[in-house]
């Protein structure tokens, strides 16, 4: 069933207001080289395209890429999609870009990577919503946390990601929410460590409410915090770049402190049309404590290159 295989491309070439992108995010071991990549598809009557978006998270370049739709492959059983001579999967990524702007060149594996777990209530990170269709905005964790192995000679410099942290999402639907908070790290102390956290306006049935989705993964065990296990906000602010985050459930609590640092320019979509300018970091800084219902701590970690957007924080 593609409920359980959504890391496959959800939609087909036919569909109108309609993008799916693929993020992957490659940090270098030492921390001092950050590119995101996303692949990805919009689909409208007046301008159908696939594209690439890059994004340098420490001098905070962005570049958008264009290709036309027949440029566009994909499997229907795996996840593997190409955009011209590009190559994107689970597994590794290959690119090929050669523009006036941008020459990136190489490969990456993604080795040991850590899968979200699914099952019949909860398919994926969304949980009993990944069965409701027509959502503005559908979310997939592709790899929680994996070690990359690979270079990309970009614009004639040769960067080494061998021994880094990679991590992969995605998201598909006809628009990103009129606000939300995106919140990602997984270069913690303890190399597998990774948290995960979204709060978003969702509409539904013809009203809003503030949803959210969050996971620490440490120790080999998921902590979820998430609307539809009945977690709750219990705090949050923004304020002077640093974002506050309190989340609790009945067994846990988790406190989060995520401080953004600069940011790049990203083209989101809106109606399947990619014309929204964001601004994302893929260099924050971020820490978190996670309790038990007791008060004692369970863990506590502190990360850099966090990704982080803050979108129209007055309206959640």
């Amino acid at each position: 069933m593609s409920i359980f295989n959504k890391d496959i491309f959800q939609g087909n070439l036919n569909k109108n207001q309609y993008f799916e992108g693929w993020y992957f995010k490659n940090i270098s071991a030492d921390l001092k080289s950050v590119y995101s990549i996303i692949a990805g598809v919009s689909l409208n009557k007046n301008d159908k395209h696939a594209f690439i978006q890059i994004i340098n998270g420490i001098t905070n370049k962005t570049h958008y890429i264009r290709y036309d739709i027949s440029e566009f492959y994909y499997d229907k059983k795996i996840f593997f999609i190409t955009i011209g001579n590009n190559q994107f999967s689970k597994d590794y990524i290959f690119i090929d870009i050669d523009t006036d702007d941008i020459k990136m060149k190489g490969g990456i594996d993604y080795l040991h990577s850590v899968s979200y777990p699914k099952s019949i209530r909860s398919p994926g990170i969304m949980g009993y919503f990944s069965y409701i269709p027509k959502m503005e905005c559908n979310h997939g964790i592709v790899s929680v946390t994996n070690q990359t192995k690979g270079e990309l000679i970009v614009n004639n410099e040769k960067i080494d990601f061998t021994n880094g942290h990679g991590y992969i999402e995605k998201d598909w639907g006809h628009s990103f929410p009129d606000a939300w908070i995106w919140l990602q790290c997984n270069t913690f102390k303890d190399f597998k460590n990774s948290l995960f956290m979204s709060i978003a306006n969702i509409p539904f049935l013809g009203f809003k409410f503030k949803g959210f989705i969050c996971f620490i993964y440490h120790n080999g065990t998921f902590y979820n915090f998430s609307t539809y296990n009945h977690s709750k906000i219990k705090s949050m602010s923004y304020e002077n770049e640093i974002l506050h985050i309190t989340l609790t459930n009945s067994k846990y609590t988790v406190v989060i402190k995520a401080s953004q640092i600069n940011g790049g320019e990203l083209i989101a979509p809106s109606g399947g049309v990619m014309n929204r300018v964001i601004k994302e970091s893929v260099y924050s800084d971020v820490q978190y404590e996670l309790l038990n219902n007791k008060n004692i701590l369970i863990d506590k970690q502190s990360g850099t290159c966090a990704g982080l957007e803050i979108c129209n924080f007055e309206k959640l």
